[in-house]
């Protein structure tokens, strides 16, 4: 018997909450009730500007925000001619600029307001708006001013007037990203509900799955709204909840859900429901409670990136995930009891009438599943083969992989900011993007550091990649000085890049970095390059933390370290096969129309290490409930040949069916507009659905098959 403390846990959790039923349910509701409300009440805390500080460009940042020279959050107000009427109206566009430059400077989130500016095609006049406080709050404070332009484009008529800029294309996300998420609610819980219905046959047995996930969800919102004020959040933590939640949530309860029907179809009425639930608890309970602690423990190496993003993902799934894990110990044999004891009342109505009891069978194996373990059972070192190349061969398109942070460019035009962003860039090329070098130096070495600034804008003027316009500003204690070099290009093109491989390598080295002053460079393109670079340098650490507590978790479940090496190399195949469709699929052109999406040629930097986390995790619940099935074959007596196909042939229905339910609410999110969710989404959803079809019906049997009695090296069941 493996980890008797664990079956200790779940059984002595089982037994009393199928005795007390309804102060269990009552007890859970309260908790999921406490939880939102105490986080409602605290309020969550929001990342602020600094926690995204990385590498060199986040030290120029810093420096500048120590002189109080900090990139400030801006808007812009752009005046063209109306689709249709020719040639833009001078006097009306003027007029309407300094209507708008007259209404922004009244407001108290305006920080300054420029003169209107006319682009040298004379196609468009703009007004540019420093809004107070740090930059990442510009969407806090940019309704006023969106009020503001739509009064001015009431009274001018006969132009058009938009605003654009990095709060109000911000507000246009998370309203984008709201709507998608209520989209994939409708989505997700419609198949889910289903899909469940098909398996349990039972419409009462199909909502507690749902019921259950969804509590833990709104428990887990609470508290994570607490824990944000030790790990920040960056508004995606109500994304990863609902995308993570309703995964695990569902699976765990499937799993205990279909061992209860098969214990009560066992005993043939001879248990009472409490005994049932308690010997379901005893085995898949176990496996609930083995899996999310794997899933906590593979998403804590998250930490490990030091990113303000990831820290914040992490806590969320820790959180939703040991959530989801109490609910299976306490309201879940609560509402199982109480749901035995129903159909019990039913059988005994039925005798009064006279009528035959219905038996309840337990789903035997399925036809597909059968065909697929005929040529293991045969040729296991075949099967083995074909399964491992084409693995290998879907994971081969990621040797071509290309990491980039996703820039403000790459953000759907479905979000009327974002395409008056396009207007914008067109009319005023030089806005794309702007190079921000920030030096530091002792206040008698200003005049010095001025020379060499204002020589770095000299030579950069002759480059073909910088606009040719700079602005110098020094800070009031002449210690800090910051030159602005435009830039014509979208950050992440290969145009910026060239540029900002130019300044950082030649022009500030050979200008400002004879002065001897503390020098670094920052901007869109800064960011854009030093975020890809520094997860590129962690993912090692991290995949090596995931790798060995893959393997930890899987030794301690099963006292086997065969089976932690096998759990290893599967979770590489599953991660490796899904990343190079990732890959094939976003970085080329050929997938745009079927998947609604445009191909930036990269892959979002944050992608691959979020796969590896979650995957990791979750991949861990197929392998521990196939295994637990397989382990108690073999210590009732069986071989581990026969164990192993028997264990597959049973298990593999409620894998499919949770397969199914994870991959519905993963692939819900490649309808997201959000590039990042979307590959996040597909990735996952291929990654799972590989997992439990070729590593759970083909590889695993086979390679268990071979192994042999070995498998459970060196325990001995």
């Amino acid at each position: 018997m493996t980890n008797p403390s664990v079956r200790t846990l779940t059984t002595s959790a089982a037994r009393w909450s199928a005795g007390h039923p309804w102060r269990s349910i009552a007890g859970w509701f309260l908790f999921v009730m406490i939880c939102l409300g105490a986080g409602i009440s605290v309020g969550g805390r929001a990342a602020a500007t600094e926690d995204f500080w990385i590498g060199e460009a986040g030290r120029a940042e810093a420096m500048a925000t120590e002189g109080g020279l900090q990139q400030k959050p801006d808007e812009h107000i752009l005046i063209t001619a109306r689709p249709g009427t020719g040639a833009l109206d001078v006097r009306a566009a003027d007029a309407a600029a300094r209507d708008a430059a007259a209404r922004m400077k009244r407001l108290p989130e305006v920080e300054s307001v420029s003169a209107p500016i006319r682009s040298k095609d004379g196609t468009a006049v703009r007004v540019e708006i420093a809004l107070r406080g740090p930059e990442r709050d510009g969407k806090k404070h940019v309704d006023p001013l969106l009020a503001q332009t739509a009064e001015v484009r009431d009274a001018h008529p006969g132009v058009r007037v938009e605003e654009t800029g990095g709060g109000s294309i911000s507000k246009g996300i998370d309203e984008l990203r709201g709507e998608d998420l209520s989209r994939t609610e409708v989505i997700a819980l419609p198949i889910t509900l289903i899909t469940l219905l098909v398996v349990f046959g039972s419409v009462s047995l199909a909502v507690v799955p749902i019921l259950l996930a969804l509590t833990s969800i709104v428990a887990s919102i609470g508290l994570s709204m607490l824990a944000s004020h030790v790990f920040p959040d960056v508004g995606i933590g109500a994304s990863m909840i609902l995308l993570i939640g309703m995964a695990v949530g569902v699976d765990y309860t499937l799993f205990y859900l279909k061992r209860e029907r098969e214990e009560r179809a066992r005993s043939g009425g001879r248990l009472s429901p409490q005994a049932v639930v308690e010997l379901a608890a005893a085995t898949s309970g176990r496996a609930v409670v083995l899996s999310g602690l794997a899933v906590a423990v593979s998403s804590a190496t998250l930490f490990l990136a030091d990113d303000v993003i990831f820290s914040s993902i992490a806590t969320c799934a820790i959180v939703v995930t040991l959530v989801a894990v109490a609910s299976s110990l306490t309201i879940l044999p609560a509402l199982l009891a109480k749901l035995g004891q129903r159909a019990e009342r039913r059988a005994e109505r039925r005798a009064r009438r006279g009528k035959a009891p219905r038996r309840m069978r337990s789903k035997g194996e399925g036809r597909i599943t059968t065909a697929m373990l005929r040529p293991v059972e045969r040729r296991p070192a075949v099967t083995l083969a074909i399964g491992l190349l084409v693995m290998l061969a879907l994971a081969a398109p990621l040797l071509s992989l290309d990491l980039t942070d996703m820039g403000r460019e790459t953000h759907p035009r479905a979000i009327p900011a974002m395409r008056t962003y396009d207007r914008l860039n067109a009319a005023f090329p030089e806005l794309k993007t702007t190079h921000r070098v920030v030096v530091r130096a002792d206040p008698g070495q200003a005049d010095e550091v001025t020379a060499a600034l204002t020589a770095l804008a000299e030579r950069a003027k002759g480059d073909e990649h910088f606009a040719g316009t700079s602005e110098l500003s020094t800070s009031p204690d002449g210690r800090i000085s910051l030159l602005k070099l435009a830039v014509p290009h979208y950050g992440s093109t290969d145009e910026a890049l060239s540029s900002l491989r130019s300044l950082r390598d030649e022009y500030v080295p050979e200008t400002v970095g004879r002065t001897g002053a503390e020098v670094a460079v920052t901007g869109d393109v800064a960011r854009y390059t030093d975020y890809p670079e520094h997860q590129e340098n962690k993912l090692p650490m991290i995949i090596g933390s995931l790798l060995l507590v893959t393997f930890a978790m899987t030794v301690w479940a099963f006292r086997s370290v065969v089976l932690g090496m096998v759990g290893v190399l599967l979770n590489l195949l599953s991660a490796g096969a899904s990343l190079g469709l990732l890959t094939l699929v976003f970085q080329g052109t050929w997938a745009e129309g079927a998947l609604d999406f445009t191909s930036t040629g990269s892959i979002a930097s944050r992608v691959p290490l979020l796969l590896f986390v979650i995957l990791f995790g979750l991949s861990m619940d197929y392998q521990v409930f196939v295994i637990s099935r397989i382990r108690e074959a073999v210590e009732a007596g069986a071989s581990t040949r026969d164990a192993v196909l028997g264990g597959i042939r049973s298990s593999a229905g409620v894998v499919t069916s949770a397969a199914f339910v994870m991959v519905t609410v993963f692939a819900s999110f490649v309808a997201l507009h959000i590039m990042e969710m979307k590959q996040t989404g597909f990735a996952l959803a291929v990654a799972v659905l590989l997992d439990a079809v070729v590593i759970r019906i083909v590889i695993l049997p086979s390679l268990m098959l071979l192994l042999g009695e070995r498998t459970w090296w060196p325990s001995r069941p």
